[in-house]
């Protein structure tokens, strides 16, 4: 749920929740405040009706000045004057409406008599309502209101915020464009678009810094790298060596390949982590398989690999470079840790592509298996094939799974 979202919602809730409490409360002050303007009316009452009783010696009839009064013969002498809701028999509609009465007592020729007199509340009751009412509809008008200045005022107001976290999404580290944000009267978003454009710009510098020494040092690096394995390359050709010297030199030629091959590797990482390579392009993976499978056909003649492929036609989008980096070192992990005389299965089914091949080497551990540098005992490679494979795989959330059985290792990619 978004912030304005959570704002409008606790700001309806204590609107609504005040709004109810002030309504009861007015209610209640309203209702008191009519009962005691009724009590008022009905005190002027009892005195007309005393005036009355001691003008004219006589008790007035039941129906007296539109009020209801009535008498009961007691031999108290003392009651004290109360008053209270009652029944109001309208004479006119002869209906029952809400009352208000009062009753006390009264001496009349030598003997007692309790008075009641009941005052319709009928008028009282219906401006209570109105007023009610009248309550209400402000409510639901100022609650509307309310929602609806929220909604364009929140919208309005937080819409630098939406506008930098718009810009924080589609920042591109590798982008040396100038950031540029919109100017705003708050101080909050003016600081944070501060913050956000100091901070973008000082990344990509940094990004850019390290990016050129990478470059830089990765060629100056493959120069020396290509100058050795050149020189290598004459000397195991030459045949005044001895057998002792031979060996020594094809150790140094596998260490520097080695290392050719790690410093290749590692561009590569640091091309997916950053996010480089955009070159993508609908591709028909079948083939890219079956063409890497000629490539590595010598190879796999010469380990004596049974290769078995079974492909159903796909085609993905992405770069081409990184699927044949993907489907390169799925082929080379399964023939590097194959076996003489074993085998290679290959089968896509939908949109799920499987490596197996056999191997001398047990189950290994699925959990550090896609970790850079981490490599089985056997191993003579960078350890980083799978790394990489991993990193293109979670690039374009593809699946990626390793299990053993019967003997194979098994890695499934899911193209879903």
């Amino acid at each position: 749920m978004k912030l304005a979202s959570h704002y409008n919602r606790a700001s309806i809730i204590i609107s609504v929740s005040m709004l109810i409490i002030s309504a009861c409360i007015y209610y209640v002050i309203i209702n008191h405040i009519a009962r005691k303007e009724l009590d008022d009316d009905l005190s002027e009452e009892v005195g007309e009706f005393i005036s009355y009783v001691n003008n004219n010696h006589s008790l007035p009839v039941a129906q007296y000045d539109e009020n209801q009064t009535s008498y009961i013969k007691t031999n108290l002498k003392s009651f004290n004057t109360r008053f209270y809701d009652a029944p109001y028999t309208n004479p006119n509609h002869t209906e029952i409406e809400p009352g208000r009465a009062v009753s006390g007592l009264i001496h009349f020729n030598g003997e007692n008599y309790i008075f009641t007199i009941v005052e319709s509340r009928e008028e009282t009751e219906y401006l209570i309502q109105i007023i009610s009412l009248v309550t209400v509809i402000l409510t639901a008008i100022l609650l509307f209101v309310l929602v609806v200045t929220n909604m364009f005022v929140l919208n309005g107001l937080w819409r630098p915020f939406y506008n930098i976290l718009g810009f924080l999404k589609s920042f591109n580290i590798s982008d040396i464009t100038i950031i540029t944000t919109k100017n705003t009267k708050v101080d909050e978003f003016r600081d944070l678009n501060d913050a956000v454009s100091k901070m973008s710009a000082r990344v990509t510098s940094d990004y850019q810094g390290l990016k050129t020494f990478t470059e830089n040092a990765s060629h100056e690096m493959m120069t020396p790298l290509s100058v050795i394995t050149s020189k290598l390359d004459n000397l195991i050709q030459d045949e005044r060596l001895d057998s002792d010297q031979l060996k020594e030199i094809t150790d140094i030629y596998s260490a520097s390949n080695k290392l050719a091959r790690l410093n290749q590797s590692l561009l590569i990482l640091v091309k997916i982590d950053n996010d480089l390579l955009q070159d993508n392009e609908t591709l028909n993976l079948s083939a890219v398989i079956l063409e890497k499978g000629q490539q590595f056909q010598e190879i796999i003649k010469n380990k004596k690999i049974i290769l078995s492929i079974e492909l159903d036609n796909m085609e993905i989008t992405a770069s081409k470079y990184l699927i044949d980096v993907m489907v390169n070192n799925l082929f080379s992990n399964a023939i590097r840790h194959n076996k003489a005389n074993g085998e290679i299965k290959i089968g896509m089914c939908g949109r799920t592509l499987v490596f197996q091949n056999s191997s001398d080497q047990s189950e290994l551990n699925s959990e550090l298996i896609f970790n850079r540098f981490y490599k089985g005992k056997t191993s003579d490679g960078t350890g980083l094939g799978l790394a990489i494979l991993k990193n293109i795989c979670s690039h374009y959330c593809f699946e990626l799974t390793y299990k053993y059985s019967n003997g194979l290792h098994i890695f499934e990619i899911d193209f879903n």
